[in-house]
This record gives C-alpha cells, structure tokens and sequence, in this order.
C-alpha cells in the first residue's frame, strides 16, 4: 500500500512539475522586446495608429480593448477573431456575442498593412490586437502595461459558434457565471471585477439593456432607468445606443464602480458585481482608489494577454489578419 501510494504520489508530482514547465516554456516565448531586432519601430507604428484611430472616434478605445478581450477568452489570444469565414474556417465573427457588436477590424488591418510594408510577414496579427488594447487605454487616460510579444496567428477558426459564444460573457450572465468563466481561463474574480471596470467607456446598444430598464425593480435607481427609456423603446430602437458610464463616458476612470454603488449600471451583468454579493468590496475599494483599480486593470489584462497564446513554430504570422495564408 505504501509502494502505491507512493507511486502515485511520485506520478503526480512529475505531471504538476511538466504543466508548469511547459507554461514556463510557453511564457519564455514571450518577451516585451520581441520585436527589438526584427522590426524595431513596430511599436512606434502600432501605437500612432491606434491614436489616430481613437482621436477620429473616441469609442474606439473601448472597442479595442474589448476585440482584445473577445479573442483571448476564445481558444487563447491568437487572432482567431479577425479570421473571415473560409472553408476551414469558422468565422467567430458570425457569434450572437461578436456580430454587429465588435469593432475594430479595420483598424487592425490598416495597422497590420503598414507593418506589412517595413517589416513583411514579421509581426503577428495577434500581437497587433494585444498592443492595440494597450495603446487604446492610454489613449483616453488609462493606464499602461508591459505587453509581452512574440504570439502567433492561429492558421483556423474551428470552434462551432455554439462553442464560441460558452467562451464568452454574456450581459445577462449571473455573479457566478462570471466568476466560473475567468476562472476557467485562469483569472480571479478580482481579475474579472478589474476588467469589467473598461466599461468606465464605451457604449451598449438597446437590446442588451431594454430588459433591465423595463422590467427591474429592485436593484436599479427609477430616474437612471427613466432617462435610459427615452432611446430605448419597448419596441424598436434595438440598435440605439448609451453609455455604459453615463457621467465620464470618454474617459478611463474608476466612475463605473462609482454608478455601480448608485444602482446606475446599464447591463444586468454590470450591476450584478454590486448586489450583496462577493464582489461587493472589490467594487467598493475601486470606487475609492482610483489608482488601485487602474493598477489592478493593467495587472489584468498582462495576464488575459497570456491565455494560451501560439508561440515558436505554432501557428503563423498572417500577412492579412482577416485570412489565414
């Protein structure tokens, strides 16, 4: 008996020691200065790209984080997203999560065509949306953080749909489902509490919030409801849009944890992160120290930014990021 059980504690000792190799393995491809020798202005190009983009259109911050955010919860940070539908290929774009609600993709494209022509086939379409989610948040005030490089693009996307949209959260999704979903992809609930915080920008449309203006009782505050009303009909009106910080909507603060408090949050899954639940105090220590919750933002999304990422000879480096070469 003890022969056995040593055996098995041997065994089991020798697979933890190999999963932590091999994500040691995995994050020694990635480095900050990947690019240093083999396109050293590709972060200088990336960068003004993603600030003109921002000063045309302010949203587009946020929508670049988010296009980051929905294509690492989905098979790893591999620009899966930006993949078209092929006949090896199925398009996560096509998603109820992602369709006619993620942005972004010509500004991925417009960057990653300048790259192509001072460094041809050398820098990573998923390095450009980790990057670009970067240099978006600063771009309206919020904060920076070291991306680590050196991804590599996913040569398909072959996830059903169904699959796809299991991945994701949804803005209907219970406390506890959120806390599930970033655990599985190995991130607390303090991690999932400070990303949600991106909603301090950005807008949602009708259709995702029309339920809790209308039908919420309880945990919402009736003049905050009343206003969202007036573009938001009970019929119609599916793609009107507001504010997800309806205070500071254009600038990356910590006002969002702030509404929270005041039962001003615009989705379901907004408010669920203050409702006597768990995640009560962390929203409650991000709507008093700003810094903190910056500092946690960025500490999160390093992290997000390492889910399962192509490295070495995995995957390829697409010369356009919407088809795989």
């Amino acid at each position: 008996m003890a022969s056995l059980l040593m055996n098995y504690s041997s065994t089991f000792l020798i697979s933890i020691l190999f999963m932590l190799l091999m994500s040691m393995q995995c994050e020694s491809h990635l480095s900050s200065t990947f690019y240093r020798k083999s396109c050293p202005n590709a972060l200088d190009t990336i960068r003004k790209g993603i600030r003109s983009a921002v000063s045309r259109e302010r949203r587009m911050a946020a929508s670049l984080i988010r296009l980051h955010f929905h294509d690492c919860f989905v098979k790893g940070c591999d620009a899966s997203i930006l993949l078209d539908d092929a006949p090896l290929v199925i398009s996560e774009k096509n998603a109820i999560n992602n369709f006619n609600s993620i942005r972004g993709y010509e500004v991925i494209d417009t960057v990653k065509s300048q790259l192509e022509k001072i460094c041809p086939g050398v820098v990573s379409c998923a390095d450009i949306v980790s990057v670009a989610a970067r240099d978006a948040s600063v771009a309206v005030g919020g904060p920076t953080w070291k991306v680590r490089l050196g991804r590599r693009d996913s040569s398909t996307a072959t996830l059903t749909i169904p699959e796809v949209e299991r991945n994701l959260p949804s803005f209907r999704d219970s406390l506890d489902r959120l806390i599930s979903l970033f655990n599985s992809k190995g991130l607390s609930a303090r991690d999932m509490v400070a990303l949600s915080g991106s909603h301090t920008i950005g807008q949602a449309s009708c259709v995702t919030f029309r339920d809790r203006i209308y039908n919420n009782q309880s945990d919402i505050d009736v003049g905050f409801a009343k206003t969202r009303r007036r573009r938001c009909p009970v019929d119609g009106g599916d793609g009107n849009l507001a504010p997800l910080d309806l205070v500071t909507p254009n600038s990356f603060d910590n006002n969002y944890f702030k509404i929270l408090k005041q039962k001003k949050g615009l989705l379901e899954s907004d408010q669920i992160l203050f409702s006597g639940g768990s995640t009560d105090d962390i929203v409650d220590k991000y709507s008093k120290n700003p810094s903190r919750f910056k500092s946690d933002f960025a500490a999160a999304m390093v992290r997000m930014g390492n889910i399962s990422p192509l490295t070495g000879s995995q995957g390829q480096i697409r010369r356009v990021c919407s088809v795989v070469n």
